[in-house]
């Protein structure tokens, strides 16, 4: 025996620490996926959280304090909701409170723009852009008559002076016959910027734009989105829940207790259970016992888990009031909740353990040992489980992370408040911040776990080596 355990602990060390070195690119792949899918694919996540209706410059707050402002990514300039970038595919958007503006639809020759005519007009911004700020203005246009166009602001001088007098700015648009682009810098100094802001077409002329964009400069091409975001992890801030009004990570940590006294119980008992029942099959295999069991694990896999609960409330807890039906009070609550999860879980781990006992029960080793006179229990049990331990350890330690997120259904059917009901009700109030957090400790952990299922193997078999 301690010549299986010496290697064991020989390349312990240094194998943990390669695989740490490992799971480093893996927990920041992690990281960046989950990023991606909140930040990106979700849209954003003032609108999800705040709705459609809260005015423009409360969505730019919101993405002020939580980064969301800033480049996705890697990047100098980034959007700002100071002004709406619309497409002018249907309408001309904001610039429709302008009457002189017209809204021209797309054709064979040009695509849909708005035309400004002869004269000066205001550009429609939401709010004055965000003060000590670099801002750009990125437009599309083509002067369809000979003549000029020029873009006026008022922009504070170099010296940020306070008291100083802002100074009136024309930038000149070159002449083009056909579309071109032009960008236009400026700063918006210690006050808002975005004072008097126009747009003046020379008498004669008229100015054509398909597209007009404002964006805002970022403090270096690092200070973005996913930094932010990165930085809020290592410092242990998982973020804040609008829905809740407290911080996640205190959230979380008042979440997993109840998570966890509902979901360990039930996966211990379960395990116990479902092993004990899958050697009872291998023991009496190819009898009415073994047939027995495959039929009740297959009536039982065949039943949805939200029947389960409906009926377990309904005639246990609200027809003949052994249990109560909501709340978090005291253990007695969690006992039928417990009792649901376990049946409801049984009938698929009696059939995997089943089909595992099995398979080292027509194994070559076996009919040896049986060929040796060893009696059929001490097969079962010296032999055959402990050759079955590597599936077994892979199927638990690979479950154990997600027992943290507690059960999605039992937490919200009967009033436990831990991570499952946590994460129902972020779903239903839109608060991505939450729903994020879970995501990526569970994804972390299920990392880690990985880890651990390898070291796991090296115990209970002394041929895997940790090299």
């Amino acid at each position: 025996m301690a010549s299986d355990i010496r290697p064991v602990s020989k390349y312990m060390g240094r194998y943990i620490i390669r695989r740490i070195g490992q799971m480093i690119p893996i927990v920041f792949g992690v990281m960046l996926i989950t990023f991606i899918l909140f930040n990106m694919v979700g849209g954003s996540p003032a609108l999800l959280l705040l709705g459609r209706h809260v005015s423009p410059q409360a969505l730019e707050e919101f993405d002020e304090v939580r980064g969301f402002n800033k480049p996705l990514v890697f990047g100098w300039w980034s959007g700002t909701r100071a002004y709406d970038d619309t497409p002018f595919d249907a309408h001309a958007g904001a610039w429709r409170a302008l009457e002189a503006v017209e809204h021209q639809p797309a054709t064979d020759d040009a695509p849909a723009h708005i035309r400004l005519p002869s004269g000066t007009h205001a550009i429609p911004l939401n709010f004055a852009p965000r003060a000590n700020t670099g801002f750009r203005w990125v437009i599309e246009y083509r002067l369809t008559d000979t003549g000029s166009a020029a873009l006026l602001f008022a922009e504070a001088p170099e010296d940020e002076d306070p008291d100083a007098e802002r100074m009136e700015r024309r930038v000149e648009l070159p002449p083009a016959e056909r579309w071109s682009r032009a960008t236009v810098r400026f700063g918006s100094g210690a006050e808002p910027a975005g004072l008097n802001m126009r747009m003046e077409v020379a008498e004669g002329a008229s100015l054509d734009i398909r597209r007009m964009e404002l964006q805002r400069r970022a403090n270096h091409p690092l200070d973005s989105q996913f930094v932010f975001y990165l930085g809020q992890i290592f410092k242990g801030d998982l973020g804040y829940s609008e829905s809740m009004n407290q911080p996640i990570a205190q959230m979380i940590r008042q979440g997993v207790v109840p998570s966890l006294m509902l979901t360990v119980p039930i996966f211990l008992i379960g395990l116990v259970i479902s092993i004990s029942l899958s050697l009872v099959c291998a023991f009496y295999r190819n009898t009415w016992v073994d047939r027995s069991l495959v039929i009740m694990a297959v009536a039982l896999m065949s039943i949805n888990y939200l029947v389960w609960i409906v009926v377990g409330q309904y005639l246990a807890a609200y027809r003949w009031g052994w249990f109560p039906v909501w709340g978090f009070e005291s253990w007695i609550y969690l006992v039928l909740p417990v009792t649901i999860g376990v049946i409801s879980g049984l009938g698929n781990d009696v059939r995997f353990y089943r089909t595992i006992m099995l398979d080292e029960m027509y194994k070559e080793y076996v009919r040896t040992a049986f060929a040796k006179g060893v009696g059929k229990r001490s097969v079962l049990f010296k032999h055959v489980l402990k050759n079955a331990m590597i599936a077994v350890i892979t199927n638990v330690v690979i479950a154990i992370p997600f027992l943290y997120t507690g059960s999605l259904l039992l937490e919200s059917f009967f009033g436990i408040p831990g991570l499952g009901y946590m994460a129902v009700n972020a779903i239903m109030s839109s608060d991505v911040d939450v729903i994020r957090a879970i995501v990526l400790i569970g994804a972390v952990l299920y990392v880690v776990a990985n880890l651990a299922t390898d070291i796991c193997y090296a115990f209970v078999d002394p041929r895997v080596k940790l090299k």
